[in-house]
């Protein structure tokens, strides 16, 4: 490329930019919207974490990568990630999308699973939120403290 055309190109990816263009947006949205989506979770007691989500869960393990657990979760990855230390999160970091919100709240209450109440939340005696859009969520934690949720939409 001679420096007159590398000087052109320049001048015209500047041009745009300023224009509030951008010749990359368009590739990085195609990568990125046609990209497989996955979660990460941060675990610091791994051997829990793995009984946990395979066993009360009923996650499927895809198998270990780099130290991390990974879990096919309708065709996407979960990686629970080991790290030294945890906290217990103060948000979802983690939610799954159900039909039947009553039946897996009472198969996973079978397993063990205690169901998080907030205060200042309007929970039922179940534990369930109902949004004003009619959808049903409820919360629970991993053994690191991870908030997860589970929810029917409407």
């Amino acid at each position: 490329m001679t420096d007159t055309v590398l000087m052109n190109t320049i001048i015209a990816i500047q041009s745009r930019a300023r224009r509030g263009f951008s010749i990359c947006t368009g590739i990085i949205n195609a990568m990125l919207n046609s990209s497989k989506l996955q979660t990460i979770v941060l675990s610091s007691r791994l051997a829990q974490a793995e009984k946990f989500y395979g066993d009360v869960l009923g996650l499927k393990l895809k198998g270990k990568s780099h130290g991390a657990l990974v879990y096919d979760v309708g065709g996407a990855d979960l990686r629970v990630s080991p790290v030294p230390s945890t906290q217990p999160s103060a948000h979802t970091v983690l939610g799954f999308a159900v039909l039947d919100l009553g039946a897996v709240m009472n198969a996973l209450s079978v397993r063990g699973v205690e169901w998080e109440r907030f205060a200042n939340f309007p929970q039922d005696a179940a534990g369930v939120l109902v949004t004003p859009d009619g959808a049903k969520v409820a919360w629970f934690r991993d053994p690191d403290g991870n908030l997860l949720s589970v929810v029917q939409y409407a």
